[in-house]
């Protein structure tokens, strides 16, 4: 394995891990964004006010894209595992 495929390798796994929680992390950001602004617009500073609704936000977004992301994750590792000869030497 010459250093060039080792990279080429490393770098999909890691834009592959990328791909499959950007969307999740995306959506949690954009609603952190939103609470942290209705909290500064009321001046209400309960901390089950900012966390439920976060929660709740990522578990619906975990269950929509669980699919997408299952099918993107088992995409890669076939590609992986597919062209296993080529990392034996």
């Amino acid at each position: 394995m010459t250093p060039q495929f080792a990279i080429h390798t490393v770098s999909q796994g890691l834009m592959a891990a990328f791909w499959i929680c950007g969307p999740l992390l995306a959506l949690s950001f954009a609603l952190s964004i939103v609470i942290n602004l209705i909290q500064i617009a009321t001046s209400m500073q309960d901390p089950v006010f900012s966390t439920v609704p976060r929660l709740l936000a990522s578990l619906g977004g975990l269950l929509l894209l669980m699919p997408w992301m299952l099918n993107h994750a088992a995409g890669y590792a076939i590609a992986i595992l597919g062209d296993l000869a080529r990392y034996a030497h």
